[in-house]
């Protein structure tokens, strides 16, 4: 009798630093996609502390947020069971990885990453080495779970490719050490921007009533909505290059019930911006509400977060050493 053999899941890996708020556009665009894709890949889901401290950071406030990162991966449907849901430092292969790949990356290759030239023009006090290392830890992040693809925005795309550089350069003297990873981009995601200057995408690093966070209560949300900008016109109609901003609203509000934006324009012809901010911000009220009451469940529990993080970080470190060793061994470590 023949068996059939399925093919080994590919593995895919995230991460999103526990610092500032998540938003509705985090959950657009990743969280909500990552609960679809843990059904075809093997995931892990990572809270990057190690790269928060790039920026100095209140410790209480930085345990505090990697506790409420966890707890909202949970919320919005991710199954630790499914998924690795971890913590960057638990696992100390991470930073071990990270400098190996340090002694194979150029220092012009760092000095011209975007977000290292932008965090220096921010934080002018304080351009420090792991700021300027940083796209080696996100390559260690990446390479050592011998990840097929990984989900980027626009933002990381950068630091994708040095990665995929490193990779190769490693590959090129040690053949097969490293899988070289794709970019995941999903068929369909909306692109949503800033709710005061929608040119620009949604921010959590950027003023307050710019972005809704997935946490905000829902008077705030619906403040947020009625102050975010459309233009001078009074015509619903999508057309992202010359209304941005009614455009945006009318992303936001097909996300949020899983039809075009082009469906939602046609629902609301003849209404004014009045009407477009009301459904924009019900509907997410209304998608945010059940997804913040198991939050708050989850963080009434510290015990199961912790446990959760712990059996992630396991799970994690297994998968990490089996790399790390065959690194150490083909770069020349003497091994015990």
């Amino acid at each position: 009798m023949e068996t059939t053999q399925t093919a080994p899941k590919k593995t895919l890996y995230s991460a999103i630093q526990p610092t500032g708020s998540i938003t509705l556009g985090n959950y657009i665009g990743a969280l909500r996609n990552f609960v679809l894709l843990a059904d075809d890949f093997d995931c892990l889901f990572c809270m990057a502390d190690l790269h928060a401290l790039t920026v100095r950071q209140d410790p209480a406030a930085l345990r505090r947020n990697t506790a409420s990162l966890a707890a909202l991966y949970m919320a919005c449907g991710l199954d630790p069971e499914k998924s690795i849901i971890y913590c960057q430092s638990h696992v100390p292969e991470h930073a071990e990885l990270a400098w190996i790949l340090n002694c194979f990356t150029y220092m012009g290759e760092l000095s011209r990453m975007t977000q290292f030239k932008d965090k220096s023009a921010k934080h002018a006090d304080n351009i420090n080495a792991g700021l300027f290392a940083y796209p080696s830890l996100m390559a260690a992040d990446i390479l050592l779970y011998q990840t097929n693809l990984v989900p980027v925005g626009a933002d990381q795309k950068q630091h994708l490719e040095l990665t995929r550089d490193i990779a190769t350069r490693v590959n090129s003297l040690y053949p097969n050490l490293f899988t070289v990873p794709e970019a995941y981009i999903p068929k369909t995601s909306a692109r949503i921007r800033s709710l005061s200057d929608p040119t620009r995408k949604m921010s959590k690093s950027d003023a307050e009533d710019s972005y809704i966070a997935l946490l905000d209560a829902p008077d705030v949300i619906r403040r947020k909505f009625r102050r975010a900008v459309t233009d001078s016109e009074t015509e619903i109609r999508y057309d992202p290059e010359n209304k941005p901003g009614v455009s945006n609203l009318l992303s936001i509000l097909a996300a949020m019930e899983n039809v075009t934006p082009e469906e939602e324009e046609a629902k609301l012809k003849g209404c004014n911006y009045g009407a477009l901010k009301e459904a924009a911000s019900e509907a997410v009220i209304s998608t945010l509400a059940p997804i913040q009451e198991r939050y708050q469940a989850l963080m009434g529990d510290k015990e199961h977060i912790a446990n959760t993080l712990k059996s992630g970080a396991e799970r994690a470190h297994y998968l990490a050493q089996k790399t790390l060793r065959k690194v150490y061994k083909k770069v020349g470590l003497y091994q015990l």
